[in-house]
C-alpha cells in the first residue's frame, strides 16, 4: 500500500508540475508586436483652417507615436502570466510631457487671432487623440518637466497677390535633452476666414519684436526632422515662458502683475530681448509710469540699433506725410523721436533711414511716398539732434519688403508702414 500511495503522489505531482509547465510554455512566446498607426496621407491641395490644423496635428503627434520610445514591444506571455500568478498589479508608463509654445507668424514674429485659433485646436486635437502624451501650453507651469517642446508657425504665402493667398502650418517636435527635432509636419491653409489681426501686445508693441531668439522660434518650427533646433532659442524657453504670462495678463488688462513678469525676465540673463522690452514699455504706459516707459523706449533702441533691427511703427495717413490724427496711436510719437535721435546721437553710429509703405496703390507712387516719409523722419531726428546730420541718409522701399502684405491699411499690416533705423559704415 505505501508503494502505491508513494506512485499516486508522484503521478499526481508530475500532473501538476506539467501542467503549470505547460501554462508557462504556452505563455513564452510573445504576442505579436502591434505596428504603428502609419502617417496621414497628404492633402492634395490647401485645406481649410480647422482640417489644416488637424492634419498637422495628427502627422506630428504619429511621428512620435512611432518613436522607439513609444513603440516597444508589450510584455511576453510569460512576464503576463507571472503577473497574474504574482497579482502584481502595475501602475501604468507616465505620459511624456510635450510642451508648446504659442505659434507665430512666420513672417513677422507676432502672434495673431489666427495663430492663437491654431493653439488652442492643437491642445484640444491632442487631448482627444493622444492620450499617450501630456501636451500643455509652455507657460502652464510643466516646463521643467517636459521631454519634448512643439514649436509652430503660421506663415502667409502668395504676398504679391493677396486674393489668392495661403497659409502654410509648420509644427515641429524637439527632444529637449538632445536638441534633435524628431518630428516635423507641414500643411497648407486656404485664406478663407483666416484673421492675421495681430494679438493686443503685438498690435500695441510700438517696434518689430522679431529678435534673435524670434528667429530662432521660427527656424525650428521649420526645421525638418533629423535637423537641430535653433540652441539661443531653447535656452530662453524659461524667458520665453514668462514673456507669454505678461502678455496673457496684458491683454486681460492686468497690467500690474504684467509688469512684474516682465521685468522677472529682464532680470535673467538672456532677457535682453525686444519683447520683453516691449511688454515693460507698454505696461508702465498704461499704469501712467513715464519715466519708466520711456526707460524701457531708450532699451528698445539702444538694442534695435546693436543688432540692426530696429524698427518702429510710425503711422501715417494714407497717402499723407502727416502722423495719424488718434492720440491713442501716434501720442507718443514726439517721445519716440526724441529718443531715437538721442539714442542715434550717442551711439555716433552711420543710420540709414528706411521707409515703408502698404500695397495701395501703384509701385512708383509708394516708392516715391516711402523715401519722402523717410525723409520727413529724418529731418525730425536732425531738428532734434543737429550733430546726426551728416550721418544719416533715407531710401524708399515702397512695398517691396511688406511683411505682412495684406493691403488692408489698417492695424493688420501696420508692419508694412514701419520705419526702419539700419545701421551702416560711415
Amino acid at each position: 500500500m505505501s508503494l502505491d500511495r508513494t506512485a499516486w503522489e508522484w503521478t499526481n505531482r508530475s500532473v501538476v508540475v506539467g501542467a503549470i509547465a505547460a501554462l508557462l510554455c504556452a505563455g513564452c512566446a510573445a504576442p505579436p508586436v502591434q505596428a504603428p498607426p502609419p502617417r496621414p496621407a497628404a492633402p492634395a491641395s490647401g485645406l481649410k483652417f480647422n482640417a489644416a490644423v488637424d492634419f498637422a496635428v495628427d502627422d506630428l503627434l504619429i511621428q512620435a507615436r512611432r518613436l522607439p520610445a513609444f513603440n516597444r514591444p508589450p510584455k511576453s506571455g510569460l512576464d503576463q502570466t507571472l503577473s497574474g500568478l504574482l497579482k502584481k498589479d502595475e501602475a501604468p508608463p507616465p505620459r511624456a510631457v510635450i510642451a508648446v509654445d504659442p505659434a507665430i507668424d512666420g513672417n513677422t514674429g507676432q502672434q495673431t487671432v489666427a495663430s492663437k485659433e491654431l493653439d488652442s485646436r492643437l491642445l484640444e486635437r491632442a487631448a482627444v487623440k493622444f492620450d499617450q502624451f501630456e501636451v500643455v501650453s509652455v507657460g502652464a507651469g510643466k516646463l521643467s518637466q517636459a521631454k519634448y517642446l512643439l514649436a509652430g508657425t503660421l506663415t502667409p504665402l502668395d504676398s504679391s497677390a493677396a486674393t489668392l493667398r495661403t497659409y502654410r502650418i509648420s509644427l515641429s517636435l524637439t527632444d529637449l535633452k538632445s536638441g534633435f527635432v524628431v518630428a516635423q509636419s507641414v500643411a497648407r491653409v486656404r485664406d478663407e476666414g483666416v484673421d492675421s489681426t495681430p494679438t493686443p501686445f503685438y498690435r500695441d508693441s510700438p517696434s518689430l519684436t522679431k529678435d534673435r531668439v524670434v528667429e530662432g522660434q521660427i527656424r525650428t518650427a521649420q526645421t525638418p526632422t533629423g535637423g537641430t533646433a535653433d540652441e539661443m532659442y531653447l535656452a530662453g524657453l524659461p524667458i520665453d515662458a514668462l514673456i507669454g504670462e505678461g502678455s496673457r495678463l496684458y491683454e486681460s488688462g492686468n497690467y500690474v502683475d504684467a509688469l512684474r513678469y516682465y521685468q522677472s525676465a529682464a532680470g535673467r540673463p538672456g532677457g535682453q530681448q525686444l519683447r520683453v522690452f516691449n511688454g515693460l514699455y507698454l505696461a508702465n504706459i498704461h499704469l501712467g509710469r513715464t519715466d519708466d516707459a520711456e526707460g524701457a523706449f531708450h532699451k528698445i533702441v539702444a538694442l534695435g540699433l546693436a543688432t540692426n533691427s530696429l524698427a518702429v511703427k510710425f503711422l501715417f495717413r494714407p497717402g499723407s506725410l502727416d502722423f495719424l490724427d488718434d492720440s491713442a496711436i501716434s501720442g507718443a510719437y514726439e517721445m519716440w523721436l526724441r529718443i531715437v535721435a538721442s539714442e542715434i546721437a550717442s551711439s555716433r553710429a552711420c543710420v540709414t533711414i528706411v521707409g515703408h509703405t502698404s500695397r495701395t496703390g501703384g509701385e512708383a507712387f509708394n516708392d516715391r511716398l516711402s523715401l519722402q516719409r523717410a525723409v520727413t523722419i529724418q529731418r525730425r531726428i536732425e531738428a532734434l539732434a543737429p550733430e546726426t546730420a551728416d550721418r544719416l541718409q533715407s531710401v524708399g522701399m515702397g512695398f517691396r519688403e511688406n511683411l505682412v502684405g495684406s493691403g488692408t491699411d489698417d492695424l493688420r499690416d501696420a508692419l508694412d508702414r514701419r520705419v526702419e533705423f539700419r545701421v551702416r559704415r560711415c
